[in-house]
């Protein structure tokens, strides 16, 4: 297991650039062999989830070619295989596999998806979407079968607004008879993303975006080029750590509408902000503000950057109420962030901060993605050595974090 070592309390500065959105490239991979064709995905963010994805595609006779700035994923011989291994368990979004071979197969053998627990994050609806359009399963023993003489398309209504649920009734019916109406469907930018993706092979997807989404069945497409967006978790981390340690960070290759919300809060925090197109620049508080987040579905707060703002806000003068809807244990980070000095206590689904809080290195464990880039944070501002277990949580979600944060005048290392 690799280890962060962290020398904190050091002054930032500099530029980082931003890479692709992780939570798009991870369904852009499974749709890219919907076409049975070449595409190229450029701008990918260097992260052991989009590797595990390229794996899996081989499980599949896909032909997969690795370059720095772009990933080739021939599916000209694709093929239906079973995909019952321990890869599929290695993160959430192996669940698009489902989508993607019911489209091409009606039909697709998975082990059911891994990542991080945050609590229940049941599939629950997109079995519902799935059996909508015509669709049955089984389900046994970590393992599911999904199977169809066709797939139809309907109107599907999602409980919840879904990213993952939304993405995959997409893929799911993109070759459909008839049309499909997502209904309730999620808004977040990697949904434009993803549909952008396939529209762009041949699809006819309108409403990406809005809560209606509608998809007029294809009898094929084609190979494609595509750019994934930055990645508004990645820039909304740099964001957080230029708050508490920044002395004019710039962040490169960013879309700042997609951080609407985090910026508003970070500007009632106190933190100055500039933003120049695709640039923000962001340098830490004389006095950092407490402030009040509620975690919502885009564009609302985003849970992804709900454990690193409790992190910040140890270091804010008063007491913050950070409250989480969306994910149950996404407060697993806290008590780590205790034990290097911060007061916090948890109260049904909120985080209560008071601060200042003094924070001591000391060492800690990274028990998922965004609660590991916490602990960075935290080990950034803290006074002496952390050493943060377990970090293949964090390299599942930020590409070469180390070096990036070296380059801003970080003393870190990566250790086995």
């Amino acid at each position: 297991m690799k280890k962060i070592i962290i020398n904190g309390g050091v002054k930032l500065e500099g530029i980082v650039d931003i890479d692709g959105s992780k939570n798009s490239v991870v369904a852009l991979i499974p749709a890219s062999i919907l076409c049975r064709d070449i595409v190229r995905i450029y701008n990918y963010p260097k992260i052991s989830d989009v590797f595990v994805l390229l794996e899996i595609l081989k499980d599949l006779n896909v032909l997969v070619n690795i370059k720095d700035k772009y990933i080739e994923i021939d599916s000209s011989n694709v093929k239906n295989t079973s995909l019952i291994n321990e890869k599929m368990s290695l993160l959430r979004a192996s669940y698009y596999f489902m989508g993607t071979l019911l489209a091409l197969f009606n039909e697709a053998n998975i082990s059911l998806p891994g990542g991080c627990y945050l609590g229940p994050r049941p599939i629950n609806l997109h079995l519902k979407g799935f059996e909508l359009l015509n669709c049955k399963y089984d389900r046994d023993n970590g393992m599911l079968h999904l199977y169809a003489d066709k797939i139809i398309g309907n109107k599907v209504f999602l409980d919840i607004a879904s990213v993952g649920a939304t993405i995959n009734i997409m893929l799911a019916s993109i070759f459909a008879e008839g049309v499909t109406v997502i209904e309730n469907a999620a808004k977040e930018p990697e949904i434009i993303d993803v549909a952008a993706f396939l529209n762009q092979m041949g699809a006819k997807i309108e409403g990406a975006g809005t809560s209606e989404i509608k998809i007029t069945g294809v009898k094929n497409l084609k190979g494609t080029h595509h750019h994934v967006i930055p990645d508004r978790i990645e820039a909304g981390t740099y964001l957080l750590i230029g708050a508490a340690k920044g002395d004019n960070i710039e962040i490169h290759h960013v879309n700042p509408e997609h951080l609407q919300a985090v910026i508003a809060k970070l500007l009632e925090a106190n933190v100055n902000i500039f933003i120049d197109n695709d640039k923000i620049i962001v340098s830490k508080a004389k006095k950092l503000l407490p402030i009040n987040i509620m975690t919502s579905v885009y564009p609302g707060f985003p849970t992804d950057l709900q454990q690193i703002t409790t992190a910040l806000m140890t270091q804010a003068s008063g007491m913050s109420i950070i409250k989480e809807t969306i994910y149950a244990s996404r407060f697993k980070n806290c008590d780590d962030l205790n034990k290097m000095g911060a007061n916090i206590r948890i109260e049904n689904n909120s985080a209560i901060v008071c601060g200042p809080s003094k924070l001591k290195g000391t060492e800690v464990i990274a028990s998922d993605l965004r609660g590991g880039a916490s602990l960075v944070l935290a080990g950034l501002i803290a006074h002496h050595q952390t050493i943060i277990n377990e970090a293949e949580h964090i390299f599942r979600g930020y590409g070469n974090i180390v070096n990036k944060l070296k380059g801003l005048g970080g003393q870190l290392i990566i250790s086995e």
